[in-house]
């Protein structure tokens, strides 16, 4: 018998994996938001494009890092990715 998880496409998993980040109880790291950040750009947008922000825009610059880190990933893998560390956060934040 399959789960549901099986019988929804991954696309579905991933909306629902977004919606599901944005209701944690608990804020996460900042780290855990830019892991989640590069992979959500990645599976929505491909590999990065344009060039890294300047050294005053600090926040630019550590998301345009962490999107950059994920160059070469697929559509299908960033997602899968993003699906699990999405799990892991609502199993270890709620």
């Amino acid at each position: 018998m399959a789960t549901k998880a099986k019988k929804e496409s991954l696309a579905d998993q991933f909306a629902a994996a977004k919606a599901r980040v944005e209701k944690l109880s608990e804020r996460p790291s900042n780290d855990q938001l830019l892991d989640l950040y590069g992979l959500y750009k990645q599976a929505t947008e491909g590999d990065v494009k344009g060039s890294r922000p300047g050294l005053l825009d600090l926040k630019g610059r550590a998301k345009y890092d962490a999107w950059a880190s994920r160059k070469g990933t697929g559509k299908d893998d960033a997602m899968k990715r993003y699906i699990e560390a999405v799990d892991k956060l609502v199993k270890d934040l709620g």
